[in-house]
């Protein structure tokens, strides 16, 4: 059977979305800073866009100076041959677009209007693990080779300090460097030297590839630390009390002793320090109980991210997109616009599309701008208005919270909103996505104001985060030697009024990231 080309038609129906309708989902996701950074490209990609300056004519004062000129040119124009009639051109930009038109525009603000939220301090980019450790290499008088292996390492710690790349990784990086000439027996040395070298490196920790090896590192770097000590004391003294240099070595032997159960415990008994196993570790340590209490101790204060205290995350600046202020007996919604660029239409281009001498491509391209720019500019004016209604429906379902604080928080759905406002889910999620208010109670996210409801006390429905934040207290209020189980905390909330199952107490006890019953008990 040979095959043979057909052709098909189909007819069906599908959402396709414009670049207008693109362009109005991204600006909606947007907060201020974001939409300031939108603006700021826009107006270097289209020429159309222009900013007001603070010392811009008014509307007035260039009608005064250019009303004769324009009406000439438009006069001579009518005057002129006539081209082929343009839609475009009888668009009226001086009715239609009037805001943006005018020179002397200036949206309305009154986030002055009240106290704005502080900005306690502005910094500039912070130190990382990285940079502390090869500051400290810089100090140390190193081979070339071993200089520029030991930054390989370094290279490879990931953010909390751990080594990620095996030897053999590393062995294959010196190789293809060029740093062992082609031996791999030299490069396996060059490795071990490398990462032995940055081992030593404060913080201690660093270097490590597991928990295990991280502990034992920091064990061994404090009885180092411990050793010296002792040293500078025993050569700074030359006489004394002999019975408390009898008590002084007896403690030293303690914290010794103590450093070498700690070292055990990390080495070979970790699954049972994290069941707080106490029994079975002073078996296993052959230690009485209060010794290995100490070396318990001990572990407790070491740090297992020992890389996480110099790779803080970068200050994140927020600025809230919205304020609800009080205003007599109720609250207004305020946008904040302070310090987004005002924009308008260039007049120039304008008088270009009008004047009959410009070419054709010239037209064609300014005409395309035009389009691109009125379309930002509805935009903007729909992502506000947008945000201004969600958060009116915010004010009137939340004014409870305004008041009283974060107790006084109601369960309030995305969709409910949306249904009340008149408009998709989608669009209510992607107007309070990332953006800030700024109330009487403090600064929140919109989104923190949505939260599903739980049966709470007297009928009422509970907010989910109010839940946690209950199940949270009664655990910071047990008893460390019996910890309540997650059937308790369900008939206890039971009791004042909040009917949830012991499955969802533990599901929220763990989004929580508190550990178990059993892992809580202090023994």
């Amino acid at each position: 059977m040979l095959l043979q080309p057909r052709l098909n038609v189909n007819v069906s129906q599908r959402q396709v979305l414009t670049p207008g309708l693109v362009q109005m989902v991204s600006v909606l996701a947007l907060n201020k800073l974001e939409l300031k950074e939108m603006i700021n490209n826009e107006m270097i990609e289209n020429p159309i866009l222009e900013e007001i300056e603070d010392s811009a004519e008014t509307l007035e004062e260039r009608s005064a100076r250019e009303g004769d000129r324009d009406r000439s040119a438009e006069q001579v124009a009518v005057e002129g041959e006539r081209v082929e009639k343009d839609p475009f051109d009888e668009i009226d930009f001086g009715s239609y677009f009037q805001d943006y038109l005018d020179p002397g525009f200036r949206t309305a603000s009154n986030f002055e209007e009240f106290d704005k939220p502080s900005f306690e301090h502005f910094l500039s980019k912070p130190g990382t693990l990285t940079d502390h450790l090869l500051w400290q290499l810089g100090s140390v008088s190193l081979g070339a080779e071993l200089r520029a292996a030991a930054e390989i390492v370094i290279g490879n710690l990931n953010e909390v300090g751990y080594l990620t790349a095996s030897d053999e990784e590393l062995m294959a990086v010196l190789l293809a460097e060029g740093l062992a000439s082609g031996d791999v027996a030299q490069a396996e040395a060059i490795a071990v030297e490398a990462r032995t070298l940055v081992t030593q490196l404060d913080p201690a920790g660093v270097g490590a590839r597991d928990l295990r090896e991280c502990l034992l590192l920091q064990v061994e770097a404090q009885r180092r630390e411990y050793g010296l000590m002792l040293r500078r004391r025993a050569a700074a003294e030359t006489g004394g009390d002999e019975a408390a240099a009898a008590q002084a070595r007896e403690r030293q032997a303690e914290m010794l002793d103590s450093l070498t159960a700690a070292a055990f415990i990390a080495s070979d008994c970790l699954a049972l320090l994290l069941k707080k196993d106490m029994r079975e570790l002073t078996r296993l340590c052959k230690r009485t109980p209060e010794q290995v209490a100490a070396a318990v101790e001990l572990i407790r204060k070491l740090d297992p991210r020992p890389g996480q205290r110099y790779n803080q995350s970068e200050t994140r600046l927020i600025e809230p997109d919205v304020a609800f202020v009080r205003r007599g007996e109720e609250y207004v919604v305020v946008m904040n616009e302070e310090d987004l660029p005002a924009l308008r239409l260039s007049h120039n281009y304008r008088k270009m599309l009008r004047e009959k001498k410009t070419e054709r491509e010239v037209r064609d391209y300014v005409k395309e701008r035009y389009k691109s720019a009125i379309q930002l500019l509805r935009n903007i004016e729909q992502r506000k208005n947008t945000i201004v209604k969600t958060c009116e429906a915010i004010v009137r379902r939340q004014g409870e919270f305004l008041e009283l604080g974060v107790d006084a928080l109601r369960p309030m759905m995305i969709k409910e909103v949306a249904e009340e406002i008149g408009v998709h889910p989608s669009t209510v999620s992607r107007a309070v996505a990332n953006k800030y208010v700024h109330t009487a109670q403090g600064v929140y996210e919109l989104r923190f104001f949505f939260s599903e409801g739980v049966g709470g006390p007297e009928g009422a429905d509970l907010p989910l985060m109010l839940l946690k934040r209950k199940v949270k207290k009664l655990i910071e209020d047990e008893d460390p030697r019996k910890p309540w189980t997650d059937d308790y905390l369900s008939e206890e909330l039971g009791r004042q009024g909040i009917q949830v199952t012991r499955r969802t107490v533990a599901k929220y006890r763990e989004d929580l990231q508190i550990p178990s019953t059993h892992q809580r008990r202090v023994r």
